[in-house]
């Protein structure tokens, strides 16, 4: 994984840690997939939390020159996906998680959380 991925990646995990996501899960998918390097995948308690999740790692990213390419969900916030190329943020609430079981479907991606410093699932 290259250099500014995984700084990214790290400011990325200290938008996390300043909103209170939890079961934070970082993979390398670079390995399984053309359309990014890295999943985050986070939980949230509430669509209020979610969004304030969203808005602080686009506000971090974006202060370090990162722009997102592309954002789904927001207006919903069971599922927000932030698209930054190589980098792909998935915040959830529990429920949505439980049920699009992204870890099953990434499940042989090398997990990569302990590189960010951030409790995992």
């Amino acid at each position: 994984m290259e250099a500014d991925v995984l700084a990214r990646l790290r400011l990325v995990a200290a938008a996390l840690e300043a909103k209170k996501a939890y079961h934070i899960l970082a993979l390398d998918v670079s390995e399984r997939t053309s359309i990014a390097d890295a999943f985050v995948i986070c939980s949230a308690g509430s669509q209020r939390q979610a969004h304030a999740v969203a808005d602080e790692i686009d506000r971090t990213l974006a202060a370090h020159g990162a722009h997102a390419l592309a954002v789904e969900g927001y207006g919903q916030a069971g599922w927000i996906l932030l698209d930054y190329g190589d980098l792909i943020v998935h915040i959830f609430l529990e429920e949505r998680r439980e049920f699009y079981a992204l870890e099953r479907l990434w499940g042989d991606a090398p997990e990569i959380t302990a590189l960010l410093r951030v409790p995992g699932p």
